[in-house]
């Protein structure tokens, strides 16, 4: 390599660094600031909806037994005077499966605690109103939101295929849907993302949009 292009590298890496701090040191417009207010107003309203929906039809309920997953706890519907959450439980033993327990979700215990943080620093980013804050906060959420949604699955796999051998009922190990349609028995399995889900979405679109809206210099004036 010419020692000419070789010295040309240091200098295009540190413009590349200028650049990126340039565009950390922005200062977020007025509208950037509301909409960061707005997504943070969109986290509160997450605790009064499920994360996620499960429905189970089968010939033996043919109105589908419902299992909602909050943030925070583990609830079943309660058509016709049914605990749906029960009788899950109660065919989950006929196949080996321990029972759907609260206490077995350590993710009811962080999740609720992190999106009261997500809460504080949106607004802490409003305040502060730099580039580099609204970025450090989208990028923690992204990997919260993922991991999150690995963790559930990861739970779930983990109650599929821990099948007690000696159940009255054998069934080959499973793993319930995280999204759609699933065969698993006599049972068809609908998973589908609930309200909240949708409010932590929007969350995210939130905050991306005041970056879209600041990330120019005219942008904040």
């Amino acid at each position: 390599m010419p020692a000419t292009s070789a010295a040309a590298q240091p200098g295009r890496f540190a413009r590349k660094l200028n650049r990126a701090n340039a565009f950390f040191d922005l200062p977020m417009s007025l509208r950037s600031r509301l909409i960061l207010v707005l997504a943070a107003l969109l986290l509160i309203p997450s605790f009064l909806f499920p994360l996620y929906n499960m429905t189970l039809y089968s010939n033996q309920f043919p109105d589908g037994l419902n299992l909602y997953i909050y943030s925070y706890s583990l609830e079943g519907g309660h058509a016709q005077n049914r605990d749906d959450l029960r009788e899950i439980n109660t065919l989950n033993h006929y196949i080996g499966m321990r029972p759907l327990l609260e206490s077995d979700f350590s993710e009811f215990k962080w999740i609720p605690l992190l999106v009261g943080l997500f809460f504080i620093l949106a607004l802490r980013a409003a305040v502060v109103g730099k580039m580099s804050n609204v970025v450090d906060v989208s990028v923690m959420f992204l990997y919260f939101g993922l991991f999150s949604l690995w963790s559930f699955y990861h739970r779930l796999n983990q109650y599929g295929h821990n099948l007690d051998p000696t159940a009255a009922v054998k069934v080959p190990p499973f793993a319930p849907p995280i999204f759609g349609e699933k065969q698993l028995a006599n049972f068809t399995v609908y998973s589908y993302p609930g309200a909240a889900s949708f409010l932590l979405i929007g969350f995210f679109l939130l905050l991306a949009l005041a970056i879209w809206m600041s990330r120019k210099p005219s942008a904040a004036q």
